[in-house]
């Protein structure tokens, strides 16, 4: 007979054939090699999910949701780091649309959606307000300082910091987010627990997995994200091509880029919120948001000025907007440490507008 494996088959086989077909010419095969390439990028996003419920089972609260928040974002980074190398002219306001593009999709989409669904199926879900009160106000100051305000210096013209300005935002930016990490996991760590261990579920009395099988899964969490993102990168040309070809902004694809990258940290939240583990989802979504921006900001910064590539960092004012109603609407909606289903439909709505607004400025 043979012995079972500890990890579901599909969960190790799909990475490894996503990055064996990454490697084979599969150009020449024309819209069947595109069709395998995007199978095989869902596969691995499903298979890193699992992983990543797998370790952060293991290592429990908050520090299985920040394992993975890091992981998405620094491959992330090297995912915009590379294209803004390899790119040439246009790619400067790259790292702002991107990223900019990734915090909406996480406050008004991936927020909105975990509250819907746990809306309906538990009516009303709690969550740590301590918690999510400090990723808020570590947010607002971080989105603020690197989005917003590009617009309004004056050493130079435009959306865009100059040398010593870059490098301050910098610093300001992995001071805001080192000092969240450390609250999340050190000082303060239990403002990131359920509350009053009121989210039961199944795997709230599920026997953790050995510590062979998380190292095992952490591994294949990495594999299976470095695969995401080489092939959203690959498949970036064809995503491309037809944006153009719709007569859509080329905006749109960074977009499209941003919601394949976070799709396995989206699909885990959602998940948690079916599970009535709303802190989960909001740890998730809050923290990827905080690393999101506190990461790729620093590093595109020590990009540009190696580099001496200037970037684009103000958004304009549609987008100023957009951002400044998303925030305090999402403080509002989790402002009281319960949520239903109609502060779901409103971040869903704010994430529409944000969708047609690009496709119809």
């Amino acid at each position: 007979m043979l012995k079972k494996l500890p990890l579901p088959l599909w969960t190790i086989a799909l990475p490894i054939l996503a990055w064996i077909a990454y490697f084979l010419p599969l150009d020449s095969m024309g819209s069947f090699g595109t069709i395998l390439l995007v199978t095989l990028l869902i596969g691995s996003v499903l298979s890193a999910v699992h992983h990543a419920e797998v370790v952060a089972h293991k290592v429990g609260e908050p520090f299985g949701t920040l394992i993975l928040a890091l992981a998405v974002t620094t491959i992330e980074v090297s995912l915009i780091v590379s294209l803004m190398l390899t790119g040439g002219p246009g790619t400067e306001a790259l790292a702002r649309d991107t990223v900019f593009a990734a915090v909406m999709i996480i406050l008004t989409g991936m927020v909105g959606i975990c509250l819907l669904a746990g809306g309906v199926k538990f009516k009303q879900q709690r969550f740590s307000l301590d918690g999510v009160k400090a990723a808020l106000v570590a947010l607002a100051a971080i989105l603020t300082l690197t989005l917003v305000l590009p617009n309004h210096t004056t050493s130079v013209a435009g959306p865009f910091y100059n040398d010593a300005q870059l490098i301050f935002v910098a610093i300001i930016s992995l001071i805001l987010y080192g000092t969240f990490v450390l609250v999340q996991t050190v000082r303060h760590r239990d403002f990131f627990l359920p509350p009053d261990n009121d989210e039961k579920g199944i795997e709230a009395h599920a026997e953790p997995p050995t510590r062979t099988v998380a190292l095992s899964s952490g591994l294949l969490l990495l594999v299976c994200l470095g695969i995401v993102v080489l092939l959203a990168k690959t498949l970036a040309p064809d995503i491309e091509n037809a944006v153009i070809s719709a007569g859509a902004p080329k905006m749109l694809v960074g977009v499209i880029i941003a919601a394949v990258v976070l799709l396995p940290e989206g699909l885990a939240a959602y998940r948690a919120a079916r599970k009535n583990r709303l802190q989960t989802s909001l740890n998730l979504a809050l923290g990827s948001a905080l690393a999101t921006i506190g990461l790729t900001i620093p590093a595109v910064s020590i990009v540009s000025l190696v580099s001496g590539m200037t970037i684009t960092l103000g958004i304009d004012t549609k987008s100023v907007t957009l951002l400044l109603l998303s925030l305090f609407t999402i403080m509002l909606s989790l402002g009281s440490g319960r949520t239903n289903i109609l502060q779901g439909v409103v971040l869903l709505t704010i994430f529409a507008a944000y969708l047609f607004t690009i496709v119809a400025p």
